[in-house]
């Protein structure tokens, strides 16, 4: 766990111990994302593990039209466990403002979604979603999944990579929702030094569309 992310530990405690048994606090590394997940407070909410990677930080958070000041709160998504949870996440930046960690606050909501099935048909409908990524720092989110593909390749030099590590590692990221920003195609085939026709030639195979 880097110093950055450690820092947020007796905070992760104190969530939970204020908002109950139906709160999880998870603290991701992500200078390691491969294994981002490194200290979990009442990990009985989503059933996560430490050492696990996250899942839907990228579109969720770092893709997401409502990130503002580091942080995108109340969006919801379906646990491993089939628990429907509501999360916020603020990123942890280091003094220089790359990303070193995330903090991530997860309530169970299950119980109180069935309860109020009923009062959904009442609800208003939600506005269309479709324009509003116009409302998104480009620049911030590029910087961001920039600095998570970085990370994902590690320090190692991309010419002392296999072919199969490389293709290992585009799984990952396309797993991970990497490739939904546009331009990411090349910010990989940059840093792992061949052209875009072999990215695709990798995320194909990673896919299992070839070989």
């Amino acid at each position: 766990m880097n110093d950055y992310v450690k820092k947020y530990v007796a905070l992760a405690d104190m969530l939970v111990e204020t908002f109950g048994p139906d709160c999880e606090v998870v603290l991701h590394d992500l200078t390691d994302p491969q294994h981002s997940v490194v200290y979990i407070a009442n990990g009985q909410v989503t059933g996560r593990m430490i050492g696990e990677s996250f899942d839907v930080l990228v579109k969720e958070v770092m893709l997401s039209p409502k990130l503002k000041e580091s942080y995108v709160a109340n969006y919801y998504f379906t646990a491993k466990n089939g628990r429907l949870i509501r999360s916020s996440t603020m990123l942890i930046r280091d003094d220089d403002g790359k990303v070193q960690g995330a903090l991530c606050i997860n309530c169970d909501t299950t119980r109180l979604a069935k309860e109020m099935e009923y009062l959904q048909n009442f609800l208003p409908k939600p506005d269309n979603m479709d324009n509003m990524t116009a409302n998104a720092d480009t620049a911030d989110i590029q910087k961001l999944v920039a600095d998570l593909i970085e990370n994902i390749m590690g320090e190692r030099a991309p010419h002392t990579l296999s072919r199969d590590e490389k293709i290992e590692k585009i799984k990952f990221m396309d797993s991970r929702g990497i490739f939904m920003m546009k331009g990411s195609i090349d910010l990989v085939a940059e840093k792992m030094e061949v052209n875009k026709v072999t990215i695709y030639s990798y995320l194909d195979e990673a896919r299992g569309k070839r070989g």
